[in-house]
């Protein structure tokens, strides 16, 4: 895309089509998906060098991996408005043999889709294997994955982290979904987990930190900064901050939408904050 404003409407249209989707089978992940949205839209339209078409290789590309696989919602709509299936293929979201499961799956071979995800803490294991089978093959694109905050009190995380660190996977930018919010309540409440940049760094990380992680041009500023610091025989990971919720007023700053759908009245009000820019499904 060739300016903010596109990347912001198709924004606008991607919350719409999260809306609708856990609307319209009463169930998925609304809160974590709409905060992310700004970062889908952009890594999958500005940051990320893919090829023309899908292959699960993916060799001579970016890839990317999400491991906190609840937010399926927003992964299958920037992957259907980036062209990867049809876009009114949204419209079996969660339903019996769809291949929109609320939590990514591979068996029905959905494009863009490289490991089935949301059994919490296993991806970036996944995204550090990917990274060192780029460099066995010479392929010096980079691996891109993304993580919940929550999602870290899992500790196969640390195992990982540490690993990259001591291997010296300097080709992987791994994001830190930072909204402060999990399924029980913020992370503070359930489990505290202190500065996670000064952990990440412990662990032998370069750390970024992005703190408009609801803004375009701030993702895009930050991620091209990451990019710039790959390659240096470090590991990247970047802190995006960001609203559970962004964009639905009423669903925002709060973990009580991290898995509810809204009724017919709360769609009406959350489609009508974001009118239709690109078309809906």
């Amino acid at each position: 895309m060739s300016n903010t404003q596109q990347l912001e409407d198709l924004v606008t249209q991607v919350r719409r089509d999260i809306l609708r989707m856990v609307h319209k089978v009463n169930s998925g992940h609304p809160g974590g998906s709409l905060g992310c949205t700004e970062f889908f839209v952009a890594l999958y339209n500005e940051i990320m060098e893919t090829n023309d078409s899908f292959d699960m290789d993916g060799i001579g590309e970016d890839i990317f991996f999400l491991s906190n696989g609840h937010i399926s919602p927003v992964y299958y709509s920037v992957l259907a408005r980036a062209g990867y299936f049809p876009v009114d293929e949204l419209n079996t979201f969660r339903i019996i043999n769809s291949r929109l499961q609320g939590h990514p799956t591979t068996h029905e071979g959905l494009p863009g889709v490289r490991i089935a995800s949301g059994s919490l803490g296993q991806g970036m294991s996944v995204a550090l294997g990917a990274a060192q089978a780029k460099k066995l093959n010479n392929d010096n694109h980079l691996v891109y994955s993304l993580h919940g905050d929550g999602e870290l009190q899992e500790g196969q995380n640390w195992e990982a982290i540490m690993y990259a660190s001591g291997n010296k996977v300097d080709n992987i930018i791994a994001t830190i979904d930072l909204n402060g919010q999990q399924i029980d309540g913020s992370t503070d409440d359930v489990l505290p987990m202190g500065n996670v940049k000064e952990k990440f760094e412990a662990f032998g990380w370069t750390v970024l930190e992005i703190e408009e992680g609801n803004n375009i041009e701030a993702i895009l500023k930050g991620m091209a900064e990451a990019k710039s610091k790959t390659g240096q025989g470090k590991p990247v990971c970047v802190l995006l901050k960001t609203v559970m919720g962004n964009g639905v007023d009423f669903m925002m700053h709060t973990h009580a939408w991290h898995g509810k759908a809204p009724n017919d009245e709360q769609l009406a009000i959350g489609l009508a904050q974001n009118p239709e820019t690109l078309g809906d499904y």
